[in-house]
């Protein structure tokens, strides 16, 4: 078959990695990926889309300004890297700011308190956050929840005002104890370098189609849970995704 005759990559494409090109595609990948959980209604019409054209609106999270969040493991690194030196790209913060009209003020808050929600008035606010990267063994976790810092920001945000809470994450994660205070919930996944992609289905410059290629369990006691099974009973069954409609509204 001739598949050890040249051992060796060719590097004569070597030029085109990184191309916008490239960019592109995978940008159209996260935004084909995302997975809606939940849009509760709000003024009778679901909190997304978004508006492009506010007041003000609040992006907080640890994973809002940050590409080797967004990259995850198997990144450069074996166990990727937290930061924005690891590559280049868009994290959603930089997104968001390239997407909304040029008159609506966003704020960014990475780990805001309840007085920091209570002196400001937001329209809205996008909470950004998830799982550290990891790789093999290194992200084993008999708990499956986000960190302790995260959900805090969940808690303090989502609690005081409109929310849209982003998981960056490589599989699902215990959120059941906070869908109650979540207006809408967006299973973004690792988006890797093109969190513009995020941004472009969060203002809805295209619809969320994304579906669950697995079960979204409510606590981890249940696991292992798969379809078919006699208690089958998940937060979020295989298949599940809210699907929107692109506006012109914005």
């Amino acid at each position: 078959m001739g598949q050890f005759e040249k051992p060796l990559a060719d590097l004569r494409l070597v030029s085109q990695l990184g191309s916008q090109e490239h960019r592109e595609l995978a940008r159209e990948a996260v935004r084909r990926s995302l997975v809606l959980l939940k849009n509760a209604e709000c003024a009778e019409k679901p909190i997304l889309p978004l508006p492009k054209k506010t007041s003000k609106i609040l992006v907080a999270g640890t994973h809002a300004d940050d590409l080797g969040y967004q990259c995850g493991g198997w990144t450069i690194e074996w166990q990727g890297h937290s930061g924005n030196n690891l590559t280049q790209g868009t994290t959603v913060l930089s997104a968001i700011r390239n997407t909304v009209a040029p008159e609506t003020r966003v704020v960014y808050k990475k780990n805001p308190d309840a007085k920091f929600m209570k002196s400001n008035n937001f329209s809205h606010a996008i909470v950004i956050v998830g799982e550290p990267p990891y790789a093999e063994g290194a992200g084993d976790n008999l708990n499956l929840t986000i960190p302790k810092s995260g959900r805090r920001v969940i808690r303090n945000v989502c609690g005081a005002s409109k929310c849209v809470v982003c998981l960056i994450t490589g599989r699902p994660v215990v959120i059941e104890p906070y869908l109650s205070i979540i207006d809408a919930l967006v299973a973004a996944w690792l988006p890797g370098t093109e969190g513009q992609g995020v941004a472009d289905v969060l203002f809805g410059d295209y619809g969320f189609t994304g579906k669950l290629p697995r079960t979204w369990f409510k606590s981890v006691h249940q696991l292992p849970m798969n379809v078919g099974d006699p208690d089958y009973d998940p937060l979020f069954a295989y298949g599940y995704g809210l699907t929107t409609q692109p506006t012109n509204a914005n």
